[in-house]
């Protein structure tokens, strides 16, 4: 390889070293390989055009044409013809890739999944950092400068980048550098040969021109000296950035908010729904809060899901609507009084009532605005959180989350009824020209729709319910969570169209819409109330993320509606054909299941006591028609013996895995005795256990870390309290004493450690990550390995006797 050649694939090397930095972000890594892959292609381009050789300018052009079939090959094949031209509709695809990948990065939590918008940006940002690094450091022949690219692509990884280990991806960064400017230094002097005089030890042989071999000389200590000073910019500059968390709803992390200031100062924050949809759609449903309250009525205020036991829980407001999306305002932020102020609108002649939930947040759920009953009138919490009045939340700052927290509220239950909402008067002028405001990008359609759909109603209150009822039962609209959300000025235009969508797409539409018709609306993010638990409590889960519009009646203040079918309830003030639920009208009202027409069967009243039917549950029931297929013949023997035989086995394969897990547990930490084994083998295989339990629990072991090394991280992810995490340091220092020690010391004790660590990483885990581990147990895949080991050797030697020659007879 030529030295210009060798200083080609150093610049790739390079590039492909500080693309490492990247790989926290995503998951899984395999872009890494087509970047790898995309790179070499660029670079041999590059290389055979500089031994055309072709002018500078042509081989960039070269490169860059080339970079750009590259893209269109692999992100936009199937609109490009022949698969790799780039015509104008390709750089289309390329914009509406390019927005999904902002979008599904301000969406997911780090690592963020691998969809094709953030694949786009990562393959094409590296193969444009690749193609800068090349032009300067082997086109125009300046290694130095061209770690300024490579610095902006390690910087902006390690910004984002969480964790411990940003040291690595910073040595790999470090590492390409300085391997291209040893490269460089090493391609000039095999070319010019020394230009500086000789400086050798005194004693060593003189150098000999064009000789590389000799010691370094001074532009090689030149670029070392300015790699020493662009690695030590490149430590530092991460540290001044800020690092961006997860989503609102993520579960991970931090919260989406941004706090500056601690007693006061302004709140802002990213749309919190950017991470709704991605709570919806998990596969496994995990627990964010817990909860119980002392409500006790029958849900008549419209934040219950109607068994008086669950309340909907707001967490922030979405006040700001530029026609795109809708968006928390910067508010101000202060101290948390001890009562909250009054609620805006609210007037005397509006029963409540007050009700105390006590709130316990889970470690999965982190994010720094508090999810509350609304409207909240105490708060009982620790750490540092803010008041912002306007939407009555709290927010948390310098890093406090909800992770783990218990607190307790005080809110009013609001019960209008809909003859005071039909009724309320006006709304003060500011209130309304700031909650009414619609931008003029805003479709024409959703005005004249939202006039359509209300033509003919006598007041606000009615419009809103009609409005309601519209997305709800009657205008033919599918609740889907796989539609996209969108944010462009056509998303809720689109919306009305397709007639399919989610929370956002309802929520958004309808208070766009009462906007539009004068009533004063913004959108609400939180959560349904969650199932109730046979203990009282109700449990909410990631996907019972929810987001509902408020409109406002003076008098009566912010008011929740539902328009989003089959997701939440319905207030009874918003159906007013509902029966006042403090009154009686006297009246049974029909069953609407039911029928009208004469049945053959005889009712169970009419057949029997109610005691009667409590001893005899056929008591009533009408004898089977003939040819319904009752019979008092049961199936035979032999099916019952057949269907029990399969369900046995089907059962037995379900539970294998658990059965082989536990016995290889009982067998490794099985007590033997010391002249069983060799010595040491007790610890082992206790050691064994301990990294197979916390692989079960998600913790995939690493075969090249150290004993103690593997523990801290076992004790780290798995989130273990104190006295767990001093019994993994024991079986790890037992360990220790095994493999290092001339004469280790017994380790009484071990076995007992490692249940402990067991029952501690359980405790942390998620519930449907302990199911797995009981059920499904990854770390059966070693017991898989070593089977098919062993069966390969099996096979080997069988292989070897049947071509053993036989002896001659």
């Amino acid at each position: 390889m030529s030295g210009r050649g060798r200083l080609a694939f150093c610049a790739a090397l390079a590039t492909l070293a500080a693309a490492c930095a990247l790989l926290p972000l995503v998951e899984p890594a395999a872009w890494l390989i087509q970047a790898a892959v995309l790179i070499g292609v660029q670079t041999g381009v590059g290389s055979a055009a500089r031994r055309v050789p072709l002018a500078r300018p042509l081989t960039v052009l070269a490169q860059t044409l080339t970079s750009l079939l590259l893209l269109t090959l692999v992100f936009a094949r199937s609109v490009a013809p022949a698969g790799f031209l780039p015509v104008p509709g390709v750089f289309t695809h390329f914009a509406a890739l390019f927005e999904q990948g902002v979008q599904d990065v301000s969406r997911y939590a780090i690592p963020a999944p691998l969809t094709d918008g953030i694949r786009l940006m990562l393959i094409g940002g590296v193969l444009l950092i690749g193609l800068l690094v090349d032009t300067v450091a082997v086109t125009y022949r300046s290694a130095a400068p061209a770690g300024l690219p490579l610095l902006a692509l390690y910087s902006v990884a390690a910004g984002l980048s969480e964790g411990g280990a940003r040291w690595l991806w910073f040595l790999c960064a470090a590492g390409g550098y300085l391997l291209l400017l040893l490269a460089e230094g090493r391609e000039r002097l095999s070319q010019w040969g020394r230009v500086f005089a000789d400086r050798a030890r005194p004693g060593a042989a003189p150098h000999q021109p064009g000789s590389v071999g000799g010691p370094a000389a001074a532009p090689v200590h030149t670029g070392r000296r300015i790699g020493v000073l662009a690695l030590g910019v490149s430590l530092l500059v991460p540290t001044a950035l800020p690092s961006l968390s997860g989503g609102l709803l993520d579960g991970v992390g931090t919260g989406a908010g941004g706090v500056r200031g601690q007693s006061g100062g302004t709140v802002s924050a990213v749309n919190p729904v950017v991470a709704l949809k991605n709570s919806l759609d998990q596969p496994q449903d995990r627990t964010a809060l817990v909860y119980r309250t002392d409500s006790d009525d029958n849900g008549d205020n419209g934040d219950s899901d109607g068994d008086g036991k669950g309340l909907y829980l707001r967490i922030v407001a979405l006040d700001r609507f530029d026609g795109a999306q809708w968006k928390p305002s910067e508010r101000r932020i202060g101290e948390i009084p001890d009562q909250l102020p009054a609620p805006r609108g609210l007037g005397p002649q509006v029963r409540t009532s007050t009700v105390r939930t006590t709130i316990q947040a889970s470690d999965a759920y982190a994010q720094d605005w508090l999810p509350m009953p609304f409207p909240a009138d105490r708060v009982r919490l620790e750490g540092k959180w803010r008041f912002e009045p306007e939407g009555r939340t709290l927010v948390g700052y310098d890093e406090q989350t909800t992770r783990g927290l218990r607190y307790t509220v005080e809110s009013l239950r609001v019960r209008p009824t809909a003859e005071q909402l039909r009724n309320a008067p006006d709304p003060p002028p500011v209130l309304e020209r700031e909650y009414t405001a619609v931008p003029g990008t805003l479709p024409d359609v959703v005005s004249r729709t939202a006039r359509q759909v209300t033509r003919g109603a006598g007041n606000d209150y009615e419009r809103a319910v009609r409005l309601q009822d519209w997305f709800a039962d009657e205008g033919g609209f599918i609740y889907d969570t796989e539609v996209e959300a969108g944010t462009g000025v056509n998303a809720i235009a689109d919306f009305l169209r397709q007639k399919e969508g989610f929370c956002v797409h309802f929520s958004f539409a309808m208070a766009s819409m009462a906007r539009t018709l004068g009533i004063p609306a913004r959108v609400a993010v939180g959560f349904t109330p969650g199932t109730a638990r046979s203990d009282g409590a109700m449990e909410v889960g990631f996907q019972d993320a929810h987001a509902w519009p408020e409109l406002y009646f003076e008098g009566v203040g912010w008011t929740r509606f539902e328009p989003t079918p089959t997701r939440g309830s319905t207030p009874p003030y918003a159906r007013p054909d509902a029966p006042d639920p403090d009154g009686d009208s006297g009246e049974v009202l029909p069953d609407r299941g039911g029928s009208d027409d004469p049945t053959v069967a005889p009712s169970p009243s009419q057949e029997c006591t109610a005691q009667e039917k409590r001893s005899d549950p056929e008591c009533g029931l009408a004898a089977p028609l003939p040819g319904s297929g009752g019979s008092e013949q049961g199936p035979s023997a032999a099916t019952v013996a057949g269907v029990g035989g399969a369900s046995l086995i089907l059962l037995t394969l379900l539970l294998l895995p658990m059965l082989l897990r536990m016995r290889r547990r009982s067998r490794r930490l099985r007590a033997r005795p010391r002249d069983t084994g060799p010595e040491g083998a007790e610890v082992l295989a206790a050691w064994q256990e301990l990294l197979d339990t916390g692989w079960d629990y998600g913790i995939v072991p690493e075969d090249s870390a150290t004993p103690r090394t593997a523990a801290e991280r076992l004790a780290r992810v798995g989130e273990l309290r104190p006295p767990e995490a001093e019994a993994v340091q024991r079986v790890a220092r037992a360990v220790e004493q095994v493999l290092y020690a001339p004469e280790p010391q017994p380790a009484p004790g071990i076995a007992r450690d490692v249940q402990r660590v067991r029952a501690g990483l359980r405790a942390a885990a998620p519930r449907s990550l302990r199911i797995r581990a009981l059920l499904l147990p990854p770390s059966t895949g070693r017991l898989l390995r070593a089977a098919a080991r062993r069966g390969r050797a099996l096979r080997a030697r069988w292989t070897r006797a049947m071509r053993r020659p036989r002896p001659a007879e």
